[in-house]
């Protein structure tokens, strides 16, 4: 199995419904986001897939969390954005715009240095 990993980031805020202690109130993170992609076989350039395209598509799903209050956008109006969730949410829109030939790993959203959350959809 062949992979590849990018690491993105954008900035946000957000707080979490519920939540008994600091995090219930509006604060904000420098998100780090990391992007694993994994095929069996490579394609025609002998790649699983360009760097440069998986940046284009992690980017589009990012440029939505960017610089947002994350409990406004309508996703996150039913889905406490923890860090779990945040992570699903990219994990979904990146895997819908992935070529054939590969399929998303798992994607890890770090709200902090040494904190983190990873999704993956494999059993």
């Amino acid at each position: 199995m062949y992979k590849v990993k990018i690491l993105k980031s954008f900035s946000s805020a957000h707080y979490l419904a519920q939540y008994k202690g600091s995090c219930e109130v509006l604060h904000g993170h420098n998100w780090k986001v990391e992007v694993v992609v994994e095929s069996k076989e490579l394609n025609e350039l002998g790649m699983v897939i360009d760097f440069r395209e998986l940046k284009k598509i992690t980017d589009l799903v990012l440029a939505e969390l960017d610089h947002k209050c994350l409990n406004d956008l309508e996703y996150f109006k039913v889905n406490n954005p923890s860090s779990e969730i945040i992570a699903q949410y990219i994990y979904e829109k990146i895997n819908r715009q992935l070529p054939s030939n590969c399929q998303l790993d798992k994607v890890r959203v770090w709200e902090t240095d040494n904190s983190c959350a990873t999704y993956s959809n494999k059993k």
